[in-house]
């Protein structure tokens, strides 16, 4: 880990620096497994899962066979954990719903706007080391209550050629059309040209690693849009005095576990609190079945003594972390300062683990920093937002002389004529 104390702020540009990989590279081989999709479709699907995951796989698309099968594979309490959290994930994000309202913007003229589900939508869901069931719960939900008629979800086999149980039946159980074994960028690839198998979609969902992200960056060559560039996981904590050491060693971890390009940065103006976060996460580290991949992310993350709260959330904002904790007594005043983040847990009892899993916030999130200009996955991604207008004779008439000054200006006629043939 890199350790800083009261840096000054000419030097912060260097500090919120993400792990950089060879983008160069990356786009090289993304480039070539679309065109092998393209081409060969399922073939080069069936040719990949053996290749990247080590896996036979004889079809691509899971029956109703293995999802019956699935579900007799996991337990009752972790099927009543998932549909807890999936119930509080519904409630939140009906919340977002929002009712027309028509607005009369000069006497004879209403406007209004109106949302229509994305019809198709493609989920990735990230299996190998850790199959993320959970994700399967943010995005499946909020496709759903949109009303999007198709829902096409990829997520990789294991070397048997099974997906994981857990993930089946949260799939099932929250409506999703189709399920197919393909990962990484060839099943974006999939997703975005369409194969005999699996529908081409017109907007893909999802975190992954570098080259998830690629693809999914790539495929809107093709028309298809995507959710953000949700890469590599990662946190940071601010933290005062009354901070738990221990508590915020594990929000650490429970981000630096994910993988080793994760990023982690704790941020602290008490030096007794750093030190023995510091210790917490050596010690904590050790236990943890995922360690290897913890111990790399902690290689990349940054532990800094800050002057003040305030410097600290300056720092936040211009690192526009994916996950912000703030562990501090007074919250509510430092709220208003923030500016840019994924999702912010407030207090020492606020995980981060929560919004992961099961309080209703949406875990899909930005990261790399854009969270400056990314929002999280919400009910709004899953639909178009149309306005519509009526304007009556009346209307017309009060509005008419503008649009022709307006059109004139521009040089544009027929624009002015398409109003002075009703005006006459």
């Amino acid at each position: 880990m890199k350790i800083y104390k009261y840096p000054t702020k000419d030097i912060w540009k260097d500090l919120v620096k993400r792990p950089i990989f060879e983008q160069k590279e990356i786009s090289g081989l993304v480039s070539g497994i679309f065109t092998e999709v393209e081409k060969k479709g399922d073939k080069a699907l069936i040719e990949f899962n053996k290749k990247f995951d080590k896996a036979e796989t004889e079809s691509i698309s899971v029956t109703d066979a293995e999802i019956e099968k699935a579900e007799n594979l996991i337990s009752h309490e972790l099927k009543i954990a998932i549909q807890e959290a999936k119930e509080n994930i519904s409630t939140f994000h009906t919340s977002q719903f929002s009712e027309i309202q028509k607005i009369e913007t000069t006497k004879g003229v209403v406007c209004w706007r109106e949302n229509r589900a994305v019809e198709k939508v493609g989920i990735y869901i990230p299996g190998g080391t850790a199959p993320l069931f959970s994700t399967v719960l943010m995005l499946a939900v909020p496709a759903n209550l949109a009303g999007c008629k198709e829902i096409i979800l990829c997520t990789p086999p294991d070397k048997d050629g099974n997906i994981n149980p857990a993930i089946l039946y949260t799939a099932r159980l929250c409506g999703v059309s189709k399920i197919f074994k393909t990962g990484g960028a060839q099943a974006v690839a999939a997703m975005t040209l369409g194969t005999e198998s699996i529908p081409k979609v017109y907007k893909i969902f999802g975190p992954g690693n570098q080259f998830v992200v690629a693809a999914k960056e790539y495929a809107q060559r093709y028309g298809v849009a995507i959710d953000m560039p949700a890469g590599p996981s990662e946190v940071l904590v601010i933290a005062d005095e009354q901070a738990v050491p221990e508590f915020c060693a594990a929000d650490l971890l429970s981000q630096a576990e994910h993988g080793s390009d994760s990023q982690v940065v704790f941020l602290t103006t008490d030096l007794k609190v750093f030190d023995e976060t510091i210790s917490a996460v050596e010690q904590q580290v050790r236990d943890l079945p995922r360690n290897e991949f913890a111990n790399q992310s902690l290689g990349n993350s940054s532990f800094i003594v800050m002057n003040s709260l305030e410097e600290a959330v300056g720092f936040s904002n211009l690192y526009a972390p994916e996950h912000l904790i703030l562990a501090i007594n007074d919250f509510e005043k430092y709220i208003p300062m923030i500016q840019n983040a994924g999702s912010v847990f407030l207090g020492n009892y606020s995980c981060e683990s929560a919004g992961d899993y099961a309080s209703g916030t949406n875990h899909t999130l930005p990261t790399n920093a854009y969270a400056r200009n990314y929002s999280g996955v919400s009910l709004d991604s899953f639909v178009k937002k149309i306005t519509f207008q009526h304007l009556s004779k009346e209307g017309l008439q009060n509005l008419g002389k503008t649009i022709e000054i307006m059109a004139e200006a521009e040089g544009l006629f027929a624009h002015k004529n398409a109003v002075s043939i009703r005006l006459k």
